[in-house]
């Protein structure tokens, strides 16, 4: 089905807009489309997603993830890590459950939340210590930017789909090594205050005008 959809797109549409460079890259490459009809439109945080309002409180310091449970999101790499770094602090979980084989959550120190709403995920992100997402691909990655504008600094994968939504604002460590990612976590913990401000100047150069801005361009272009 959905190759059917990309292919006809690809065959029949004058513009084609895209969430990132890296997704714009993989259009052209993948599809045979040409760089001239690409147009990249970087999505921003809803307006809910911001510093000031109401914490979540999980009874002890958290580390923060958004992700549907499937193997691309590697939680599995995260649950490990997580246990690499002992103490009291929790791992929260945030997602409906997806595809695949699913990551092991079953420790008393491992918070499976679902799905929640935006209000209460914007809680849970100014209630936490970190955000982590060891993404192994992304299109673009917007909890990073979601995070970031909460106020909370985050551990990115290093993988080069989330280079745009990272920006220089986070931590980037290896999606497949465990270890890296509790060093990634402990970093960020001693760095907080640095992040939390490169992450707010970050999320903020996201803007839903710039997207419909290009949204515009594009269509005027298309017509002429």
């Amino acid at each position: 089905m959905h190759s059917r959809k990309y292919r006809n797109a690809a065959e029949t549409c004058d513009v084609v807009f895209v969430n990132s460079e890296f997704t714009g890259r993989d259009v052209i490459e993948t599809l045979g489309v040409s760089a001239e009809r690409v147009r990249v439109a970087r999505p921003a945080a809803k307006d809910v997603f911001r510093a000031e309002g109401p914490v979540a409180d999980l009874g002890a310091p958290y580390i923060l993830t958004v992700a549907t449970l499937e193997p691309r999101k590697n939680l599995q790499a995260l649950v490990e890590a997580h246990r690499l770094l002992g103490g009291d602090i929790l791992l929260a979980v945030v997602g409906a459950e997806g595809w695949g084989e699913q990551p092991l959550l079953d420790d008393a120190r491992i918070h499976r939340l679902g799905y929640v709403s935006d209000e209460e995920l914007a809680r849970l992100y100014r209630g936490a210590d970190v955000a982590v997402y060891p993404s192994r691909f992304e299109g673009f990655g917007i909890p990073v930017i979601e995070a970031m504008a909460c106020g909370i600094p985050v551990v990115v994968s290093s993988h080069e789909s989330l280079d745009e939504a990272s920006g220089r604002a986070a931590v980037r460590t290896d999606p497949e090594d465990p270890g890296a990612i509790a060093a990634a976590i402990e970093r960020v913990l001693a760095e907080r205050e640095q992040l939390v401000a490169a992450g707010l100047e970050h999320a903020r150069s996201f803007t839903w005008r710039a997207v419909g801005e290009i949204f515009l361009r594009g269509y005027e272009e298309a017509v002429l």
